[in-house]
């Protein structure tokens, strides 16, 4: 775990390389089109469920469910939109990594094809809503602690973010999951990997620096998969 705050400090200093800088206009671009696009669809739903309760919908009642929407968007959607979206560009931020820094584990590298990618972010999308589904009678229980459930939501999205943060820069370095060969190890162990996952899922936390966090997490990420291995 002493590798964390090495690989965290040259993902930061690295964020003004010109190829790091692409990948964030891009995946923050296509995150804020999906992310309006679904908090118009949210937004209406609940307009349209105003109004099939027969409740009059005026100037004061629409800026009401505007902020709502909002919120409840912004709390539940982000985190996976933002994530799924930086699966199609992860390739990128990890191969700007590797060139500055692991040239010699980027030229045995794989480029995964656009299916590939697909599928990883579909499969990922499903385990975080599904796993953070799992949690949520547990979350409804804590409430009376007053921080338990905050903090059952960050055990489980720090323990998801970084296994797919691990995964991004791992399977371009070996076989796709649905391949028949024999996996390798992880090559980060379980407790930095949930460390890595816990600081990003704090970030993502925060205003504006989570546009920068999943970007972040991935150079991180790069780093710790290709740091020399020590045990946790």
């Amino acid at each position: 775990m002493t590798g964390l705050p090495f690989a965290f400090a040259r993902a930061v200093g690295q964020l003004s390389d010109p190829a790091i800088l692409r990948v964030l206009a891009r995946s923050l671009a296509v995150t804020l089109l999906v992310f309006a696009v679904l908090g118009g669809a949210l937004w209406l739903g609940l307009y349209r469920t105003l109004v099939d309760q027969g409740v009059a919908y005026g100037a004061e009642l629409g800026t009401v469910v505007a902020i709502a929407a909002t919120v409840i968007g912004g709390w539940l959607l982000f985190r996976v939109v933002a994530l799924a979206v930086l699966q199609f560009f992860a390739d990128d931020v990890v191969h700007a990594v590797e060139a500055r820094h692991y040239p010699a584990a980027l030229a045995t590298a794989r480029s995964i094809p656009w299916q590939e990618e697909l599928r990883n972010s579909l499969r990922s999308t499903a385990r975080v809503l599904l796993v953070n589904l799992i949690a949520l009678p547990f979350a409804l229980a804590l409430l009376v602690t007053g921080v338990g459930t905050a903090i059952l939501f960050w055990a489980v999205n720090g323990w998801l973010l970084g296994r797919e943060l691990q995964d991004m820069v791992w399977l371009r370095h070996s076989g796709p999951k649905n391949s028949q060969a024999e996996s390798p190890p992880p090559p980060i162990g379980a407790g930095t990997r949930f460390a890595l996952g816990g600081l990003v899922a704090i970030l993502l936390t925060v205003p504006f620096l989570n546009l920068l966090a999943p970007i972040i997490g991935a150079a991180a990420a790069t780093h710790l998969v290709h740091r020399p291995r020590k045990p946790d």
